[in-house]
């Protein structure tokens, strides 16, 4: 199922779309009628041709990259595997960190009998990293940048949790009463045009931004 529901499309060419995503919408159906609604149905309303090539939690908000056609599907679903996209995600986490930038390397998998969610396992998981970076405080709380370098299910959720410093909002890692909405904003998406190969850079403010703070102080690796 489809509908006219609108999008804030941000760009688009014969190659790509990017949307950013409000929080509270699936990127993707899920099973049953109920959860058909979703940012790749609206918008194979108005782009027939689009096609997913990631995925942002329900509860996440931000900038989405979709491809027009299958062969753009393949070439930007290899840039993602290969790290030539550059992501930076914007959130609010529980307390002081105890360093003002940082990495959190701990391995993840599915903890298959409580799915949806994931956990650290040393022996089994996955290899995974994140980087992060103190913006600033919020009360008791930090602002924060977060880079994941690799793509795991939940990763950046599970691993500032992991630390000692879950995502404010984060019903399955967290506390999910600590705020309105999980405060985690996808404010950052960088790659090289995979036509033309021209640098593009595609930016959200996210809806609890602070004043004058910048998305993507860390270097992208174009």
């Amino acid at each position: 199922m489809t509908t006219n529901s609108p999008f804030d499309l941000l760009y688009r060419d014969d190659a790509l779309l990017i949307v950013n995503k409000p929080a509270g919408l699936l990127a993707v159906p899920g099973r049953g009628a109920d959860k058909q609604d979703c940012l790749s149905a609206r918008l194979l309303a108005d782009f027939p041709d689009s096609l997913v090539v990631h995925r942002l939690d329900m509860a996440t908000s931000g900038v989405m990259v979709f491809a027009r056609g299958m062969a753009m599907q393949r070439r930007l679903s290899q840039m993602f595997r290969e790290r030539e996209v550059s992501k930076r995600y914007i959130a609010v986490v529980s307390g002081r960190l105890e360093q003002e930038a940082g990495e959190i390397t701990l391995p993840l998998i599915c903890d298959w009998p409580n799915r949806p969610k994931q956990m650290v396992d040393h022996t089994q998981g996955k290899p995974s990293l994140t980087r992060y970076r103190l913006l600033g405080m919020e009360g008791v709380n930090s602002r924060v940048e977060l880079e994941p370098v690799t793509g795991r299910t939940h990763q950046l959720r599970l691993h500032m949790a992991a630390i000692g410093h879950p995502i404010l909002g984060d019903a399955l890692y967290g506390d999910g009463t600590s705020a309105s909405r999980l405060l985690l904003h996808a404010g950052s998406l960088s790659f090289k045009h995979p036509v033309s190969g021209e640098p593009l850079n595609f930016l959200s403010s996210s809806p609890f931004q602070l004043p004058n703070v910048n998305v993507g102080r860390f270097s992208p690796r174009l």
